[in-house]
């Protein structure tokens, strides 16, 4: 798996606001073939980065017991 950055993904959605397909970052340049490319790299570095970065869900019933039943 590619380690994906904020800076490139900023990049990404800059581009995809302004219309245009042609992404530089980080002294690299990449020509999406349209802007359904670009959406579509958008969600999968966002799904990446969310997954990487948000926390494990708590899950649990606690119960209590007075011992005398």
């Amino acid at each position: 798996m590619t380690d994906w950055t904020e800076t490139e993904l900023s990049a990404l959605r800059r581009a995809y606001a302004s219309g245009t397909t042609r992404v530089s970052y980080d002294g690299k340049s990449v020509d999406y073939g349209s802007a359904e490319d670009l959406l579509a790299r958008i969600r999968t570095i966002e799904r990446a980065i969310a997954g990487t970065t948000r926390p494990l869900p708590v899950s649990g019933f606690a119960g209590f017991s007075r011992g005398d039943r």
